[in-house]
């Protein structure tokens, strides 16, 4: 288990390039077993999540071949059906989350397919439910087996329909929608995510042949196709470490420069940001950070305490929250955070109660922040990162910090983070890494 150790205190300048974007390389990475053609990746993070996904797609029997820095040529024209069968399989699949989504490629162009239960966060319960229903509504037959904790699924009849989505999963939206585009017939997907994930899933597909129609909105049409092509793809920049960039220059002081950050696509995350008093200019596609002394968190027009809270596209993503909470520790002001989501992200407040943050746990979902005003500073602990977006949200509070702080099990952090401590370094961050 690895360990960062940070110096806190030291103010940050320079320029940093977001890594892209890691929601949308899990679904693109599945993508590319759609067909049996070269597909070309452009911008894929070198993340553990996104690597552990391109080592069960090579399993798979996908071809994969490192072009350049960030580019990927997949050609998944002989895939080993039957290595899903094996055990390697089930402990590869079982350990990564994003291994669900190879779900509807599969189903949609070999009519059948087997999952164990992922993994991922222990962020709170992740229901798959969404994902099996649509599978069901197209007309897949499950069979669970307990023992071995998989899923055997027959899609070998898969039938276009409507259907009205219980949650907007993006996940789930991403699955039922792989499978699909090469259903027979007319599918209709209400209540879709439409996140700019699922947006460039949908503008990929559509370039390897489907069609897909409503795309940004919540109401997707899909018409099946026999086949699908290949294509060329970029994804975008990672929207959560755009925001977590933002709050670190906040919280440490420091003029950072976020470069090639696609800003269109952001949503309300840069508006979120000023609302906890954090200056920034955009100039042209990059966003640029001045140091602050101090920043002060709105309250509503009528005076009360502002309330940020996670919501499905165009709303702020969930995966920010940990990072305005610990922005709004140094902020003047009161801000209550509202996670509604998951049940356990907010878990890791206490280690920021014990570096001298002011914070009152009103429920798992809720924290009040109350704002120090930079007049006492957090002070260096050890800690243990939980999971990926509480890591990150840690690391900023250790590198404003007073003092050595260190951050164990950093793998965490690792699995959404693109060599975040050599980038961090660049920008004159005291942080080492310890095996």
């Amino acid at each position: 288990m690895s360990s960062f150790i940070i110096e806190g205190g030291a103010r940050l300048s320079g320029e940093i390039i977001p890594q892209g974007a890691k929601n949308e390389a899990l679904q693109i990475l599945c993508a590319v077993l759609l067909t049996p053609e070269p597909v070309t990746i452009h911008k894929v993070p070198d993340i553990r999540d996104v690597n552990k996904l391109i080592e069960l797609l090579s399993d798979l029997g996908v071809e994969v071949k490192y072009l350049s820095n960030e580019s990927y040529r997949f050609c998944a024209k002989n895939v080993d059906i039957d290595y899903l069968e094996t055990e390697d399989f089930r402990k590869k699949a079982s350990s990564l989350r994003g291994s669900i989504m190879i779900l509807g490629p599969l189903l949609a162009r070999f009519g059948k397919g087997k999952i164990s239960k992922p993994g991922g966060d222990k962020i709170g319960r992740r229901r798959l439910d969404t994902h099996f229903i649509g599978f069901q509504k197209l007309g897949a037959r499950f069979l669970y087996e307990a023992e071995t904790g998989m899923y055997h699924i027959d899609a070998s009849q898969l039938k276009g329909t409507y259907m009205l989505l219980d949650e907007a999963s993006v996940t789930g939206t991403a699955n039922i929608l792989m499978a699909a585009v090469m259903a027979k017939g007319k599918t209709t997907i209400y209540n879709a995510a439409c996140e700019p994930y699922l947006q460039q899933l949908s503008k990929m597909l559509n370039r390897m042949g489907a069609k897909i129609t409503g795309i940004g909105s919540n109401l997707l049409h899909i018409e099946g196709v026999d086949a699908l092509g290949g294509t060329d793809h970029t994804m975008l920049p990672d929207m959560i470490e755009i925001g977590s960039f933002i709050g670190m220059a906040a919280m440490t002081q420091s003029e950072i420069t976020i470069k090639d950050c696609q800003i269109p696509e952001l949503g309300i995350i840069p508006e979120t940001f000023r609302r906890l008093g954090i200056d920034m200019e955009f100039r042209g596609d990059d966003i640029f950070i001045p140091s602050q002394e101090r920043y002060e968190i709105e309250t509503f027009i009528d005076g009360s305490i502002m309330t940020i809270a996670d919501a499905i596209w165009p709303g702020l993503t969930p995966d920010l929250l940990s990072i305005v909470l610990v922005v709004a520790t140094q902020a003047k002001g009161t801000v209550l955070v509202h996670q509604k989501m998951f049940e356990s992200r907010l878990f890791f407040v206490d280690k920021l109660i014990d570096m001298g943050a002011q914070i009152i746990l009103c429920d798992p979902h809720r924290a009040t922040v109350i704002g120090l005003n930079r007049q006492q500073k957090l002070k260096g602990i050890r800690m243990t990162s939980p999971d990926i977006r509480a890591g990150q949200a840690l690391l900023i509070a250790a590198l404003s910090a007073e003092g050595r702080s260190i951050i164990d099990n950093v793998e965490q952090i690792d699995r959404g983070y693109q060599h975040i401590d050599t980038r961090l370094k660049a920008l004159g961050a005291k942080i080492e890494r310890m095996d």
